[in-house]
């Protein structure tokens, strides 16, 4: 099962539905996906939360809405677990030419496509958000 693609659906589709919050499973690939919309400003806030007499958490994140319209309009998943997509720094893609964000996980850790062009990082396409 892709754990990403997974959770990426999910706020998307949570954005479809107005709704204000989304239950994601806990990754800490997810949890650094979510930093990174975060920051971005694609969705509002998260939180992680243990789950009482269970060995595992979740990630519960706040959607962001300007106005009646959706932070995150869009998700493409990019690189599955049957075909991996890698890129070079200068071969990192723009998504709707630097309106959209590029999810790219690097030797240093998740990072848009802009920040690792920045720093000279190519790595994973994971997914373009818009």
């Amino acid at each position: 099962m892709d754990i990403v693609a997974d959770s990426l659906i999910r706020i998307k589709n949570g954005y479809l539905a107005y709704r204000e919050e989304v239950v994601l499973p806990y990754s800490k690939l997810v949890l650094a996906i979510c930093t990174l919309l975060q920051n971005e400003g694609f969705i509002e806030s998260f939180k992680e939360e243990k789950i009482e007499g269970k060995s595992f958490s979740k990630i519960t994140v706040i959607l962001k809405y300007l106005g009646k319209k959706a932070a995150l309009t869009d998700v493409k998943r990019i690189s599955k677990p049957g075909l991996r997509i890698y890129k070079s720094s200068k071969a990192l893609p723009r998504v709707l030419n630097g309106f959209g964000l590029a999810i790219i996980s690097t030797p240093k850790g998740v990072m848009s496509d802009k920040q690792a062009r920045k720093e000279g990082l190519g790595g994973e396409v994971m997914a373009h958000v818009w």
